[in-house]
């Protein structure tokens, strides 16, 4: 029992991180109509730039506390991504209103290779880390329970709290606030939201913004855990069956799908790896995405894209 709750937890923890990455895809999504295939570039350029302003924010100020240091990279990396969700409005999205979503996955792609080179030009393209000091030593939890205890990762807690911590304060953010309720309005229609004097040109630039923002934590959390390197923009590859399960319309479906297919690989890999070879955790998200894709392509909780037209 206790080597399950093991697994089960570790895969709730990466869920929590896959949901995190997937979010980026549904708030673009919600706003735009657009499929942001650029949201794993935005990962690995936030990650770059808070890692490296990390690194220089000590040698250019003398500043010697990490916590200061890191709370002042993560502020310069969070405008740098504002910067970018501007400029990705002025120049490519409000010329391509109304155009085919085709065109616009087009230019997502584009933009992807874009945020690559411009986070090799000025960034670099070494491996670098995040330290912001999250405990990488194991946690023997419910001793008194389980003989031996559950063994967890306190990094893994941490960051499944943090991300945590985010779709809170988004969720407030949607359901609360006057831009939040705005942002809700374009996501049920455009046209609606602009004949009653919503600004659709600044609803894109805030949501990309706040999807820069989602982008710099999952950065930052996948960096501290696996260093920043370009490699790192395959996460947004592990969470399109999260997008695809949950639905493309849905933030509660994001965090859903993210904490089923976090468990399901781990639960495979450890209970039905060992009868075919092992290696389900590499494939098993995106088999079961295609499942869902032949019976229910909307996902659990998505609306049908019929009934957005």
């Amino acid at each position: 029992m206790a080597f399950f709750l093991e697994t089960l937890i570790g895969g709730l923890m990466a869920g929590m991180l896959y949901a995190l990455v997937a979010l980026g895809f549904v708030l673009i999504f919600k706003a735009s109509g657009v499929f942001n295939f650029a949201q794993g570039a935005m990962v690995l350029f936030a990650a770059l730039a808070m890692a490296r302003f990390a690194e220089w924010i000590p040698e250019w100020t003398g500043i010697s506390n990490p916590i200061v240091a890191n709370l002042a990279a993560f502020l310069i990396a969070g405008q740098c991504m504002f910067a970018v969700a501007w400029f990705i409005e002025r120049l490519v999205l409000r010329h391509l209103v109304n155009q085919e979503g085709a065109t616009l996955l087009m230019a997502t792609l584009g933009i992807t290779y874009f945020l690559e080179g411009l986070g090799q030009t000025f960034f670099g393209s070494d491996i670098y880390k995040i330290d912001i000091g999250m405990p990488k030593d194991p946690v023997f939890l419910l001793d008194t329970v389980f003989e031996g205890g559950v063994l967890v990762n306190k990094e893994d807690v941490i960051a499944a709290g943090i991300a945590a911590a985010l779709v809170v304060v988004l969720s407030i953010f949607f359901q609360k606030t006057k831009t939040g309720r705005a942002l809700r309005a374009v996501a049920d229609d455009h046209q609606a939201a602009q004949s009653i004097g919503i600004p659709l040109n600044h609803i894109w630039v805030i949501v990309w913004c706040v999807a820069g923002v989602v982008a710099l934590v999952a950065g930052m959390i996948w960096g501290s855990k696996l260093g920043v390197q370009f490699s790192l923009t395959t996460v947004a590859l592990r969470a399109l069956p999260v997008v695809i399960l949950g639905g493309l319309t849905s933030v509660p479906g994001a965090i859903i799908g993210g904490l089923i297919i976090g468990v399901g690989e781990k639960l495979s890999e450890v209970y039905l790896g060992p009868f075919v070879g092992g290696g389900i955790e590499i494939w098993f998200a995106y088999v079961l995405a295609l499942v869902f894709l032949l019976f229910r392509p909307q996902g659990l909780f998505g609306e049908k894209i019929i009934d957005r037209v």
